[in-house]
């Protein structure tokens, strides 16, 4: 047993770049093994000497943790810039993840930025049972894409990928637009659909929109909220989001929930 506050050493044995501020790290455990994960939880992430700072779980397997982190501060410029071989406090994992993607329903994951990392494993789980696949990524640029190397994985395991950018560049020949236009001409069947919603607030709000829009029911949308948690385990308080602490609560959201607090923007 490992106590809440304590932070486990696992040691970075991966690192690839995705973006310029944006790294993929691959962590693995030494003695002591964090509790499995669930896709959307997140680990508190310790940088020696900088501090700790959460992040979404974006992929692993027993004994190692995948975390992809955007160097932002000086705890993620720390975090995201530590070298194959170095070592890494984790503690967790915390929070509710998303729901099972059901088998046999319409799977649509919309994802802005940085917000596809928490979302690949719940594209993983989609691809490992019957129903079709949905993926809608959208980027500020084409530089600021993640995952790119592994579209043409989920395509050839049966996801219909659409990727667009809000300004491209001479060499990007995809679409432009935000990601809710991904939607357009999309062949769904609303009452048996499900929608994986993460990015900034703003997109989240949109996205979610778009998706009720063609007939999604609000019980079935979820997203994933963004607060800045400190402690993790409901002690601090300081990610409290109107009735709810999103370290305990969330991050992920139903959106019959989550609306509310979304359109506030006090909250």
């Amino acid at each position: 047993m490992t106590d809440l506050m304590t932070p486990v050493p696992y040691r970075v044995v991966d690192r690839r770049q995705e973006t310029a501020d944006t790294a993929t790290l691959t962590l693995k455990a030494g003695r002591t093994v964090l509790p499995q994960w669930t896709p959307g939880q997140f680990t508190m992430v310790y940088a020696f000497g900088v501090g700790e700072i959460p992040v979404s779980v974006s992929g692993g397997r027993a004994g190692l943790i995948r975390h992809t982190v955007r160097g932002v501060g000086a705890v993620s410029r720390a975090i995201c810039a530590a070298p194959v071989g170095s070592t890494l406090g984790l503690r967790g994992p915390y929070g509710r993840g998303w729901p099972a993607p059901p088998e046999h329903a319409d799977v649509v994951v919309m994802a802005g930025g940085i917000g596809l990392a928490p979302l690949r494993p719940v594209v993983t789980a989609a691809l490992a049972r019957p129903g079709r696949l949905f993926v809608l990524v959208g980027a500020r640029t084409p530089e600021d894409l993640i995952f790119i190397d592994e579209y043409a994985q989920w395509r050839d395991a049966g996801a219909e990928v659409l990727v667009t950018v809000d300004r491209a560049d001479v060499s990007w020949s995809g679409r432009v637009g935000v990601v809710t236009t991904l939607l357009d001409g999309l062949d769904l069947a609303p009452g048996a659909s499900v929608g994986y919603v993460c990015g900034p607030e703003v997109m989240m709000r949109i996205g979610a929109r778009a998706l009720t829009d063609r007939g999604f029911g609000r019980d079935r949308i979820t997203v994933s909220l963004e607060r800045n948690m400190r402690c993790g385990v409901a002690l601090c308080g300081h990610c409290q989001l109107g009735p709810i602490l999103v370290c305990r609560d969330g991050p992920v959201v139903g959106l019959d929930q989550a609306e509310r607090l979304l359109a506030t923007r006090e909250l």
